[in-house]
């Protein structure tokens, strides 16, 4: 039909129509063919369709079947063919179960092509004689994935199906990711062709139950025939054949049962990990309660109500409390990564320190020099702050030789005098304490002396050596001199000479400094 035209345009005719006319063809073509199978076959023709698509998905299928050559194939022993894998000795190892008998049957005709005895003999190879070439597996695989029934119970037993069921721990943390491709697996041995998926965290009460339902009353035909460990073709007469076929009977219903027994755990340790049933559950109580909360009396819904507030005041109180404790852990990383990066820095400033003296032979060419400037330097690095090893790095760094030596030997003297001063506040700090402890020993009853265990005889002797003795002589000789005592006692040095201060501290009324180097008694 013509479209109408515009405004402002024309409709012209170029050629006339010629009439119509009735000519007789012959139905030929694939078209003419499929609509005679249609029709003999009473199909639609979407079914034929699909049909043709499936044919074509095989076919494509086998054009682009590819084999893996299995290296331990030329290694297998034919006795041994039960404990073999079929769709790895045939190259299906990548499709296994979900091979075709197109492409079971490529797979077997090249590796026939590649295998076969005679024409590995032709190229030169040496064959083992009778049915104890590797040639022999390749027919028994053919024999096994060919036959329906065979292969079924070799699928039962598919040495590459992993039966693992995952654990409630490994369920909680990612129930979807851990349970989808468990149940996806073990879906391979349902009867049923059509099964129910997983789902997703929002599905809803139907979807979760039907599944469930599905898999508390799943039928499998996985079954353990390929496990027989007797054969009844074996046996020599009726009564051993009855015998073998009951034994085998047991053993398969025994592993049938564990088999069972396997996806009910599988689907109770779901179930029970499985967030929406939780859920379900929750939202179940919460109807039921809400439902008698609505029945109760107004004083049991202010007193709800009460409690609604409490907790609504528990939660802002919680949230509140989580708040400033995630502030203060904040607080705390950015201190620790602050002292992170200062330790960094200082362990930088130090290494730089070494390195710069170490470059400059620690500004001395002699080598005791240098000994003494090398401990001078790690006293440097221990004392001084980030501050003051940056200053004191730019000095070196910006001074020419003589100027950095100076930077470097004032700082080392700076830090001495730093650390004379505190050590002579530690050794006041040690009389103080020596001499409260003296006067305490002495308030106690008979002089600190007596309190030590040193009895008349031993002061005695004490006395004499201190008096034998002139003043300024090291504390080691006097303790030496007196170190047995008359009773036979044996005194320690240390204790000695530490009672050698304390005499003369009780007789002089004086503290006695000791030198922190030689020893020597200071009166």
């Amino acid at each position: 039909m013509l479209k109408e035209a515009l405004d402002g345009q024309l409709t012209a005719l170029y050629n006339a129509v010629a009439a119509s006319e009735q000519v007789q063809v012959e139905p030929v073509g694939r078209w003419f063919e499929a609509f005679l199978k249609r029709r003999t076959r009473n199909v639609s023709a979407s079914f034929q369709e699909l049909e043709e698509e499936e044919q074509l998905s095989e076919e494509e299928e086998d054009e682009e079947l590819q084999l893996e050559e299995y290296p331990m194939l030329k290694t297998l022993d034919p006795k041994d063919w039960k404990n073999q894998d079929h769709y790895a000795v045939l190259g299906l190892a990548h499709i296994r179960y979900k091979a075709t008998q197109k492409q079971i049957k490529a797979a077997h005709k090249a590796m026939v092509l590649k295998h076969h005895p005679d024409k590995r003999k032709a190229a030169g190879e040496q064959i083992v004689e009778g049915d104890n070439d590797y040639f022999t597996c390749i027919t028994k695989a053919m024999e096994m994935l060919s036959d329906p029934v065979k292969r079924r119970a070799f699928d039962s037993v598919d040495p590459t199906f992993d039966n693992m069921v995952p654990s409630k721990a490994e369920g909680k943390e990612n129930f979807f990711e851990v349970f989808a491709p468990v149940f996806e697996r073990n879906s391979r041995w349902s009867v049923q062709k059509h099964f129910p998926s997983l789902g997703a965290l929002d599905a809803s009460f139907e979807e979760v139950d039907h599944f469930y339902s599905f898999w508390y009353n799943f039928d499998s035909w996985r079954e353990f025939s390929y496990l027989d460990e007797e054969e009844k073709e074996k046996a020599e007469c009726r009564d051993e054949r009855r015998w073998i076929e009951k034994q085998n009977r047991a053993s398969r219903a025994q592993r049938k049962k564990e088999e069972m027994n396997r996806i009910r755990t599988l689907v109770d340790t779901a179930y029970n990990c499985d967030p929406r049933i939780k859920r379900f559950k929750e939202e179940e109580k919460a109807r039921k309660e809400s439902e008698k909360k609505a029945k109760a009396e107004a004083k049991k819904r202010e007193q709800e109500e009460k409690e609604r507030a409490r907790q609504a005041e528990e939660e802002a109180a919680r949230m509140r409390r989580e708040k400033e404790e995630e502030a203060a852990r904040q607080v705390a990383q950015q201190a620790k990564k602050e002292k992170e990066a200062q330790k960094k820095a200082i362990k930088k400033e130090r290494q730089k320190l070494r390195t710069t003296c170490k470059t400059h032979s620690y500004f001395t060419d002699n080598e005791a020099d240098g000994v003494r400037m090398m401990e001078e330097v790690e006293k440097l690095c221990d004392r001084l702050e980030l501050t003051s090893l940056q200053t004191l790095n730019e000095a070196l760094a910006s001074g020419n030789k003589e100027q950095s030596k100076a930077a470097l030997e004032k700082q080392v003297q700076e830090v001495n005098v730093q650390m004379q001063k505190e050590k002579e506040v530690e050794m006041q700090a040690q009389q103080v304490v020596r001499g409260a402890e003296y006067t305490s020993a002495g308030a106690g009853g008979g002089g600190g002396l007596n309190n030590r265990g040193w009895n008349e005889e031993d002061l005695q002797l004490l006395i004499k050596a201190v008096n034998l003795f002139p003043a300024g002589t090291n504390q080691d000789i006097i303790g030496k001199h007196t170190i047995l005592s008359t009773n036979k006692i044996k005194r320690f040095r240390k204790d000695v000479v530490f009672n050698i201060l304390a005499f003369l501290n009780d007789i002089n009324d004086v503290f006695v400094i000791s030198h922190p180097v030689n020893g020597s008694c200071v009166q």
